[in-house]
């Protein structure tokens, strides 16, 4: 499976477009992903953060853009909060360079959080002010414009490993959570065993880079079965978790020109991962990311943006 296929589901409606809707199984199954992507649909009022662009992104002219991608710990446990986005992804879309790049952000990361007046970790962005405050401030703390977002609850990830009949993941540590055991190697798990999967970093020495590593293997197991005939035929499930639990600013025609004409920028996918040091302030655990470290992942942005 290509890494496009891997990634892309966090982008919502484009992996199901591509999945789904192009490839012209029956009018009925485009007509319900149409559906079930307008109920996604969730606008946000921006802030100024000093880093515009001078025009806006012009997809017909297959212009660069960026999207912030976030797991949010809601939806589950009885849980009906704003809640925190757990998960952080920055990607960059760059036909021109037949490429896309995305950043993984740790979630502790400490930054100033627009909008709030405080600095913090980037996962409370999102529980003070949603997706605006959470784009605003990674906007000004990577020095680049952040376009547009797409979100997907904790329900979400169980809906949709539920609906694809469960995943298989290839677990490189032993351990119980939540009163399941995962053995090592190849492992076969349901919906609420995916959440105990993904949660779990207190016992891990790699604290939450390890678990942000269980959470790519069970969106892989996601996306592996959309693509399999299983996922297309149990497609209705599918569409009733993504519309539920998933949010994003793009419709259902921005995402299909995406899907249809942006497809060479899929060509080559690389992926990254922004690391900082543990650091403790007044009791609570963050993470500083260096100067050194920052520029780095700005210049990588900015490259793929064509931003000076």
């Amino acid at each position: 499976m290509s890494k496009f296929q891997k990634v892309f589901i966090w982008i919502l409606g484009i992996l199901l477009v591509l999945v789904i809707g192009v490839t012209g199984i029956a009018a009925k199954v485009y007509l319900d992903v149409k559906g079930s992507i307008k109920d996604t649909y969730e606008t946000v009022e921006r802030q100024e953060t000093g880093v515009k662009r001078k025009k806006e992104v012009d997809l017909n002219k297959k212009d660069s853009f960026s999207i912030l991608l976030m797991g949010v710990d809601t939806g589950d446990l009885g849980r009906t909060d704003t809640g925190r986005s757990d998960a952080i992804m920055v990607a960059t879309v760059s036909p021109e360079d037949n490429k896309t790049q995305i950043v993984s952000i740790p979630r502790d990361t400490y930054m100033e959080i627009v909008g709030h007046g405080t600095n913090d970790k980037i996962n409370h962005a999102y529980a003070f002010g949603g997706p605006a405050m959470a784009m605003d401030s990674l906007e000004k703390y990577l020095d680049i414009p952040i376009d547009h977002y797409a979100s997907i609850n904790m329900q979400g990830i169980k809906d949709l490993v539920d609906a694809v009949g469960g995943v298989t993941v290839n677990n490189d540590l032993e351990f119980t959570n939540e009163g399941h055991t995962f053995g090592m190697g190849q492992i076969q798990i349901n919906g609420e065993q995916a959440l105990a999967f993904v949660r779990m970093r207190y016992d891990d020495s790699r604290g939450d880079y390890g678990r942000q590593e269980r959470q790519r293997l069970v969106v892989e197991g996601i996306a592996k079965k959309l693509i399999s005939l299983s996922g297309v035929t149990q497609y209705q499930a599918v569409l009733d978790a993504v519309a539920t639990n998933m949010r994003t600013d793009m419709d259902f025609g921005m995402m299909q020109k995406i899907a249809l004409e942006y497809r060479s920028a899929f060509n080559t996918i690389q992926m990254d991962q922004m690391k900082g040091e543990g650091f403790m302030q007044d009791g609570v655990s963050y993470q500083r990311v260096s100067d050194e470290e920052k520029q780095r992942v700005q210049a990588e942005l900015k490259d793929q943006l064509n931003i000076d």
